[in-house]
């Protein structure tokens, strides 16, 4: 039986970090004028302790962001807990998610875009339903951290949905095998 050579998917970072300050900036400047829209005004304050709430807050999300990928690889994938891993790449600035064995591509797409909805839209939503300025910040900045797995959700629509792929540990980069 002949080796099969994967696609290798690689992001460029600084591209991704790019697209991030657009999908941070403009997602911010709808909801606040959602915002504005819904209560007739906006009022605009400012505190230490709002910033405070606003640094845990997003240090919060941005685990939680990656439990999502961990939940969706465990969901959509059927990965075993065993088979994860997850940290922080200080070098390389960025937090990860990972998983030891090959997906499918149709599930991981999924794994990708569920930790948007979750530590995005719903904080976004939440914070426009009750007013909290510090909470819409925050899902701006989430909707924006996700620009990553934007990225690569997009490269892995180009291939078939059972296509496998396996994701690296260490680096963002996906190889991708095919089935057929």
């Amino acid at each position: 039986m002949e080796e099969q050579h994967p696609v290798i998917v690689e992001l460029d970072l600084q591209k991704v970090a790019k697209e991030s300050i657009w999908l941070t900036v403009l997602p911010l400047l709808a909801l606040f004028l959602i915002r504005f829209l819904l209560e007739g005004g906006l009022e605009l304050t400012f505190s230490f302790w709002y910033l405070i709430y606003g640094f845990i807050g997003y240090l919060i999300l941005i685990v939680v962001h990656e439990f999502f990928h961990l939940l969706g690889f465990r969901v959509f994938c059927k990965v075993p807990w065993k088979n994860m891993d997850y940290g922080v790449n200080l070098k390389m600035g960025i937090a990860y998610a990972t998983a030891d064995q090959l997906m499918d591509n149709k599930g991981i797409r999924k794994a990708l875009l569920l930790p948007f909805w979750m530590t995005g839209i719903l904080p976004a939503v939440i914070a426009l339903y009750i007013g909290d300025g510090v909470l819409l910040m925050l899902g701006a900045l989430l909707i924006g951290g996700a620009a990553g797995d934007f990225a690569m959700y997009k490269e892995l629509k180009k291939f078939p949905d059972n296509a496998m792929v396996k994701d690296d540990p260490e680096l963002p980069k996906l190889y991708i095998y095919s089935t057929e």
